[in-house]
């Protein structure tokens, strides 16, 4: 039997879902198509990974696991939304919240010391940062706008904030020993398993990593960021932003990179408060604050502390006489340095561009700003785009081309694989990754505080990533770049197999070019001036990057994105945007029963899931389902039903039943299925006379407090009752169902 596989994930994207899922549920039982759910929130994980030490009534399946396997085979239909990548303080949020709900978890052990505190540890460890996409994303990535979104964009541009030549806006990045500059790369010829080893300057061995499986054909990368370099780098730029007078803030990948990049944070605070830490270094560390969970954590903690006064009064004068912070919310006084997973990459870069160049100050203006990037890999990109705003001004929604992208990440490829294979060097000496006969294929000189790490990119992803992008090009006649960077390692190696597979397609008559993210950055950006499109082929990092930058610049969010992996072996995972602003929302609905979360990329994503399933288990009316909904959205956009910016406008409920109304009344007219059209015909006619009602219904229980039990996990009945009040528009789904 046809199915769907709808994930169950967090935060707003986890509410949309007790509101949109009975409307799924409904009309694809009239396509003999079934919907299941699976959970794979932060909570869900969390106690999936200790449910063999948990009582019966409270362990649960492990859903990611049974995905990855569903992921693996012809049948997947996986619906994705949008999952936390925890940082230690939202992991440890979402502990303290399922103890307080009665589930019997361990705290989180910062610093295990017994077998058990160990084995915690790496429970808790394995959950957190991109424990999800790496296991379901069994493919590589097509995101685009769709034509409806597109055009909606040009007829109601986004704002778009005026661009000065006088802006003092930059990126700072490091020219020297960080991940770009010591990486080194090498083809595996056969299949084996490697070991990554540590020799100290005495001669002592120890084994990081005991295997380190490969296949034939593989690329391993191996790099070091090293912490004096980025100490000293780090120390620069906060003596450069207040000499400059613009705002400091840095922006890492501290979910995504959950080793790595929290380490770095952890850096950056050091440097901003380096006297603080000279001063009560030792103090801060004897009660378990680290700076790599950030200022906030800090602060919290030293309460406690009986210099915690002192201390904090260290912090906030630190704060007075450095550079203006950027900030996350400054009527709280929340900064960048506050939260590691608050500030990310991705999505404050091209947020930041979007509003000329600006974030937000301690005053609560904009400002210009200074952007930390410590690591030179793709930092150019963002400064290319910068100069060229500050050069030419704002791009213009209503004209500018498109960069959809085609991304290599099947597999966990290359840098968001490096988890387990990420290391904070303990002494000075070698780290070296050895090979099954004995020979060193990587070496790094590392010093106690480096942050060592490897990736792995296997070769059957990177030969469908070449087709994929090929098949991309000819289908839209679009010309397609493959971001390399020869200059770069592991880059150097990728852009020999990229022309290696290139003459396995039929590529005459297209464009497809191979140039550094830089130079590929500006051809882009030269064609989007002048309203052309151009394919962005790139690895997993500027995948993430990219599919943010360009549709946050073009349509105002990447939510808004048709995300498609075709998995390797057939079937089809779909995913549903970016959910940068999720967390706002759901303290927006406890606070006032109002949800503004936008769930076009949940419809945009069935749309296509119902396409694969006809074409896999040839249903017709998975097809008509998914050619109505397609125009149902177009009319959703037209007639600007996503959610309004204030209370007494619909809200994502409110969106939900127009995009049902719509879909239903498109569903009345087509013509291919007179039964299928009998069937909606009525549910048509009961939606649209019971408009203003089942409005009503909707806007009546905003402007007060919602109950839904819980942030990390809510209550299903609560949610439901929450999400579901209108009693009306349910009446009308229960039919379907029947």
């Amino acid at each position: 039997m046809a199915k769907i596989i709808y994930t169950l994930t967090d935060e707003a994207p986890q509410l949309a879902t007790y509101s949109f899922l009975p409307v799924i549920e409904a009309y694809a039982s009239t396509a003999g198509v079934e919907v299941e759910t699976r959970d794979i929130s932060l909570a869900g994980r969390i106690v999936a990974a200790f449910s063999d030490l948990l009582p019966d009534d409270q362990a649960v399946a492990d859903a990611l696991a049974e995905l990855g396997a569903l992921a693996k085979t012809p049948e997947a239909n996986i619906i994705k939304l949008p999952n936390i990548s925890a940082s230690v303080p939202q992991l440890k949020a979402a502990i303290k919240e399922l103890q307080e709900q009665g589930v019997d978890l361990p705290p989180y052990p910062d610093n295990p010391t017994t077998d058990e505190e160990k084995d915690a540890k790496a429970r808790y460890d394995s959950v957190k940062g991109s424990a999800v996409n790496p296991v379901l994303r069994e493919g590589n990535s097509d995101r685009r706008a769709p034509a409806s979104v597109k055009n909606y964009a040009k007829a109601h541009p986004h704002s778009m904030g005026a661009w000065s030549s006088d802006s003092r806006t930059n990126v700072a990045t490091m020219d020297d020993d960080d991940f770009r500059h010591n990486e080194k790369s090498v083809v595996v010829d056969d299949e084996q398993s490697l070991t990554i080893r540590h020799v100290a300057a005495d001669g002592t061995e120890t084994v990081l990593k005991e295997s380190v499986p490969v296949l034939a054909g593989e690329v391993v990368d191996a790099t070091v960021m090293r912490a004096a370099a980025l100490d000293a780098f780090l120390k620069e730029q906060v003596q450069r932003a207040k000499d400059e007078g613009v705002l400091f803030s840095v922006h890492l990948k501290a979910t995504m990179m959950k080793v790595s990049d929290p380490i770095i944070f952890g850096h950056v605070v050091k440097a901003f408060f380096a006297d603080v830490f000279a001063t009560y270094g030792d103090d801060l560390a004897a009660a378990g604050l680290s700076p790599n969970d950030g200022l906030g954590s800090i602060l919290s903690g030293v309460e406690s502390l009986p210099n915690g006064a002192e201390i904090k009064a260290a912090f906030e004068q630190a704060i007075a006489d450095g550079p203006e912070l950027a900030m996350v919310d400054s009527d709280r006084g929340i900064t960048n340095l506050h939260v590691p997973s608050d500030v990310i990459v991705d999505a404050s870069m091209p947020a930041m561009i979007r509003t000329s160049g600006h974030m937000w100050g301690p005053d609560g203006e904009e400002h210009d700003a200074l952007a930390v990037i410590p690591d030179s890999s793709y930092a150019g990109v963002y400064q290319t785009v910068i100069d060229d705003c500050r050069a030419h001004g704002a791009y213009d929604p209503t004209t500018m081309g498109s960069v959809p992208n085609v991304g290599l990440m099947a597999r966990a490829a290359e840098e968001y694989g490096s988890h387990d294979k990420t290391f904070e060097i303990e002494a000075d000496g070698v780290v070296q990754v050895v090979d099954a006969s004995g020979t060193v294929l990587l070496e790094h000189d590392v010093n106690r505080g480096d942050v060592w790490r490897a990736c792995q990119t296997k070769d059957v992803p990177i030969r469908d990533w070449v087709k994929l992008a090929v098949t991309r090009a000819r289908a839209s006649q679009t010309p397609a770049v493959f971001w390399l960077d020869p200059e770069r390692a592991h880059d150097a190696v990728l852009i020999e197999k990229v022309k290696q597979y290139l003459p396995e397609h039929d590529t005459e008559g297209l464009t497809i070019e191979i140039m550094s993210p830089v130079e590929a950055t500006q051809y882009s950006i030269d064609r989007i001036r002048r309203g052309e499109d151009t394919i962005s082929v790139t690895g997993n990092v500027l995948r993430d990057y990219n599919t943010d930058l360009f549709p946050i610049l073009e349509l105002g969010t990447s939510a808004k994105m048709l995300s498609i992996v075709p998995l390797i072996n057939g079937g089809g995972l779909f995913e549903t945007g970016a959910g940068g602003s999720a967390p706002k929302h759901v303290q927006q609905l406890v606070k006032e029963d109002y949800l503004r979360w936008d769930s076009l990329g949940e419809f945009l994503a069935l749309a296509s899931s119902f396409e694969h399933l006809a074409t896999r288990f040839d249903n017709a009316r998975a097809q008509i389902l998914a050619d109505t909904l397609d125009r149902a959205t177009g009319t959703f956009l037209n007639e600007n039903k996503s959610p309004g910016r204030k209370l007494g406008t619909i809200d994502n409920r409110g969106s939900h039943f127009y995009l049902a109304l719509f879909w239903a009344e498109e569903l009345a007219r087509q013509t291919e299925d007179a039964d299928l059209a009998a069937a909606f015909a009525e549910v048509a006619s009961t939606l649209r006379a019971q408009e203003q009602t089942i409005v009503d219904e909707l806007l009546a229980v905003q402007g007060k407090p919602a109950d839904i039990g819980g942030y990390y996990r809510p209550d299903p009945e609560k949610a439901n009752v929450v999400m579901r009040p209108s009693a009306t528009f349910n009446d009308v789904l229960a039919t379907l169902a029947r």
